[in-house]
């Protein structure tokens, strides 16, 4: 078998690892007690990250899809958090991979870990407002005031989607993005010969 054939498969093999391990990792959620209840936390995101620096950025968007699609089997939210799940992953593990791709050192990592994590944070502001809420008022049956309310219980001086996203949303992504990021690096260096099958 050619080295390129063997690459090939192994990254194959790597994305379908990833992308399980990022489906199990979304049954995990929890959630957190100053953000609304539908908003819950998981590590989903690390595998993807992970894949992103090992074999390149398309290959953690791809994981980001996978596992959304294998976890649509479980979905309580009409298929709508998965598709929230994956659009800021995507934007998360693709900058981040672009970022390290092209100067493979720590601090290249880290540089695109943050910049991943700003992008995801701000991204989030235009996905949850024009994308995922739209869709996920109809899906279920609600109105903006209805999940406006879920803030005000929190923050009942909130008297806005698009303020209640960037006070709530913005913050807990960005910080999201950042735990993952800091795993990533504790777990890496330990990790990436196996995944590249280097000794």
């Amino acid at each position: 078998m050619k080295k390129n054939s063997i690459i090939k498969t192994r990254n194959i093999a790597v994305i379908a690892i990833m992308s399980a391990l990022g489906t199990i990792l979304m049954y995990l959620e929890f959630p957190i007690p100053v953000m609304p209840g539908m908003i819950k936390f998981d590590f989903s995101e690390l595998p993807a990250l992970i894949t992103s620096f090992a074999i390149g950025p398309f290959a953690g968007v791809v994981v980001c899809l996978l596992k959304n699609i294998l976890h649509l089997l479980a979905s309580q939210s009409a298929g709508v958090g998965e598709l929230s799940n994956f659009l800021l992953g995507a934007f998360f593990s693709f900058t981040a991979g672009m970022i390290y791709k092209n100067h493979k050192t720590r601090k290249s990592a880290l540089a695109g870990s943050v910049a991943g994590s700003t992008v995801m944070a701000v991204t989030s502001l235009i996905v949850n407002r024009f994308i995922i809420f739209p869709i996920y008022i109809k899906a279920m049956g609600m109105t903006d005031e209805i999940i406006l309310s879920m803030y005000q219980e929190i923050m009942p001086g909130c008297n806005s989607l698009m303020k209640a996203i960037l006070i709530f949303n913005v913050p807990f992504t960005f910080v999201k993005g950042i735990i993952c990021s800091v795993i990533t690096f504790m777990i890496y260096k330990k990790i990436s010969p196996i995944i590249k099958g280097k000794k």
